[in-house]
């Protein structure tokens, strides 16, 4: 695990990010704990996804910089940045009539040069990868004929394929059923527990970030509200001023981690 004070391999410092004219955060400093799986949570258009973009080198802030050991983000080339940080974007388009495993594959590319074609070790690290999404069995299937799920499931494996050191997932359980979202996230624990890779994940779901973080950062309108593990974040008072909901926040029976049960609507009397 990242130690405090200990340089973050990933940082952004003195953020403004924007699409446009339209100013998405400013003043932002942000540093990933190496070793650790953090999680962005917030309302919607609070700068979650916009934040996560700037970290992956989808999106050029107009001021400050990211940086990646210590280097500017975008002075290095898009290989050399994609050997060491895989990116699973909110919406993916395959190619037209891909299947299922050659899209898998396509995680191996950056590792490939003249020198360097497929070989057994990239064969057996897509088997894994598919293997651990559960999609082996799909192999051979065009991807645009598989449902939401599985499709989702699909282009995690193909992130994991890539087996980069920082893996970067923009809302990774979108489309998915609950059992299913439960598979990922404990697919993700996984490769952050027994891979030692720093996960960085944006989720919809305070209880499944709480459950499943070790570093939790909480963002409104285009600020960091606070930052730190679950346990001193997910408080009542801060789930209100991040979220507007009235909750409390119990021990979850299973984890032991911070539980946000919303506020019941008064009921009218009989």
């Amino acid at each position: 695990m990242g130690h405090p004070g200990s340089p973050a391999r990933l940082r952004g410092e003195g953020l403004t990010l924007a699409y446009d004219q339209r100013t998405i955060a400013e003043h932002l400093d942000v540093a990933v704990p190496d070793g650790s799986f953090t999680v962005i949570v917030g309302p919607n258009a609070c700068g979650k996804s916009t934040l996560l973009r700037a970290l992956s080198r989808m999106l050029r802030p107009q001021r400050g910089h990211v940086l990646l050991d210590g280097e500017d983000l975008h002075r290095r080339s898009a290989r050399q940045v994609a050997r060491t940080l895989g990116l699973l974007p909110q919406s993916s388009l395959a190619p037209d009539g891909i299947t299922v495993a050659d899209l898998v594959a396509r995680g191996r590319y950056p590792h490939q040069s003249l020198l360097r074609q497929w070989s057994k070790a990239d064969e057996r690290i897509v088997g894994e990868s598919m293997a651990a999404t559960g999609v082996a069995d799909l192999a051979g299937r065009y991807v645009d004929e598989l449902s939401g799920g599985q499709r989702q499931r699909v282009w995690i494996a193909m992130a994991i394929a890539q087996q980069t050191p920082l893996l970067l997932l923009d809302e990774p359980t979108t489309y998915l059923d609950i059992q299913h979202q439960v598979d990922v996230l404990d697919l993700c624990a996984q490769l952050h527990e027994e891979q030692g890779r720093t996960l960085v994940a944006v989720l919809h779901d305070l209880n499944h970030a709480a459950r499943y973080a070790t570093h939790l950062i909480a963002m409104r309108a285009g600020r960091i509200v606070a930052e730190g593990p679950p346990g001193e974040v997910v408080t009542a008072p801060l789930v209100e001023e991040v979220f507007g909901l009235r909750c409390q926040v119990i021990d979850d029976p299973e984890t032991g981690t911070p539980l946000v049960i919303p506020a019941a609507r008064r009921r009218a009397a009989v």
